[in-house]
């Protein structure tokens, strides 16, 4: 090991215990002014992130690589206003969560509290530089991050940015530290760290995480992929579920709340498959399907490939999505049970009894009723941005924002309680 990643966090983990000291306002004006930043350094900005999409485009990075690398000034202007949002929300820190006093006198609160030194491993999004930073500190934490090396020019500008507020308030730039060196073996050793870091997040593609779990001597938080299903109901309202299907498989097939299989009851499937088929085709989606929707399709004059036990797991994260006719909501859920990975389930269903069904009897992070895949995300879900979605069942599931960055203790307040007071007298 070259020491490299030690030293980089011994120096953030002394930053947290600084940051831990701060307010809530004092926090709150750091993330903000780091919002400000962004913007005074757009053009710097985007200039690095043009060069890494063009080195990424002569290295055939793939559609949906690209697009979550890529920023233009909207979406760098996104990025700004989610940390003004999250310096906006309530203080995660402040004050006590429960308070009871027992019969003995004991007072036992519960309070939040940091975790520490946050580890971020991440590919392709830049945003998640940003994000992540804003989020931990928010949270009383420090960050250290090691984005992939498809992005590397574009952290290092949206760090710089960061850094500089950081130094504008007098704090240690170690507060937010980058591993700017990308290669692999500094991965390794950052997941050696269990004396230094407190919890890891990968976020990126499932060789990633897979790779982060099976190496790692510190506690990790993951996903391994989002296949992300849609039910169509037999009470469902067909164009409602058009919309949902439409917008949750082609506004943005390349992130992980994109669904990836259409589920459809066969009471419903000869009127909503063939409209459901030409709203694909007609942007750009293939269809993997089982021999009911392709028989459908034969019927409506589209071409569907036969769909096999390798599709249905899948993440496409591109403009591929498997379909299946099922007998009824019992087989939705078994096969939702059987490939789906606990993260976004949907169902379109105007029969609140089979919706709640639904709801109760799928385990993932988050179920959408009558509503889209995409909004199982942090800023659509009101936590301003996510550091990542967890599917793993610890402290956290779902979309992560600033209060799963934190953990609650236990304070016990008295007035000289004892436990075994005849042990006084002996």
């Amino acid at each position: 090991m070259s020491g490299y990643v030690r030293t980089l966090a011994e120096r953030a983990r002394a930053a947290s215990l600084t940051l831990a000291a701060l307010d809530g306002a004092e926090r709150a004006a750091l993330i903000a002014a780091m919002a400000g930043q962004l913007d005074a350094q757009r053009e710097a900005i985007l200039a690095a992130n043009a060069e890494d999409v063009a080195r990424g485009e002569a290295g055939g990075l793939s559609a949906a690589m690209l697009d979550r690398l890529r920023l233009d000034p909207p979406r760098l202007a996104a990025i700004a206003a989610a940390l003004r949002e999250v310096a906006a929300q309530p203080d995660p820190l402040d004050g006590v969560t429960r308070s009871e006093t027992r019969a003995n006198g004991l007072t036992i609160e519960r309070q939040r509290v940091p975790l520490g030194l946050i580890a971020m491993i991440y590919e392709s999004r830049p945003n998640v530089t940003a994000d992540a930073a804003a989020l931990c500190l928010k949270a009383g934490n420090a960050v250290l991050l090691r984005g992939g090396s498809e992005a590397r020019a574009s952290n290092a500008a949206i760090a710089a940015a960061l850094h500089a507020a950081l130094r504008e308030r007098g704090l240690p730039e170690a507060a937010v530290s980058l591993i700017e060196d990308t290669a692999r073996e500094h991965v390794l050793e950052l997941l050696q760290l269990s004396d230094l870091i407190d919890l890891a997040i990968p976020r990126g593609g499932e060789s990633l995480i897979r790779f982060v779990a099976e190496h790692a001597r510190v506690p990790v938080i993951k996903h391994y992929k989002g296949v992300c299903h849609l039910y169509v109901d037999r009470a469902a309202d067909l164009d409602l579920a058009l919309n949902l299907l439409v917008d949750g498989k082609a506004s943005r097939p390349g992130v992980c709340n994109a669904l990836e299989t259409l589920l459809v009851h066969q009471d419903i499937a000869p009127a909503f498959v063939p409209r459901a088929l030409a709203a694909l085709s007609g942007r750009g989606v293939q269809v993997r399907g089982c021999e009911r929707i392709r028989a459908l399709a034969s019927d409506s004059g589209i071409d569907v490939a036969a769909a096999d036990d390798s599709d249905y797991p899948a993440e496409y994260l591109d403009l591929i999505i498997a379909a299946r006719v099922v007998d009824d909501l019992d087989a939705a859920l078994a096969h939702i049970a059987r490939y789906g990975s606990d993260h976004t389930e949907v169902i379109a269903s105007e029969d609140p009894a089979t919706a709640d069904a639904f709801v109760r009897r799928t385990r993932s992070s988050a179920v959408m009723v009558n509503a889209s895949s995409r909004f199982n995300d942090g800023g659509q879900l009101g936590l301003g941005a996510e550091i990542g979605i967890s599917t793993t069942r610890l402290h956290a599931y779902g979309p992560m924002g600033v209060e799963s960055l934190t953990i609650e203790r236990f304070v016990v307040r008295g007035a000289g309680q004892v436990r075994h007071p005849e042990s006084l007298n002996r």
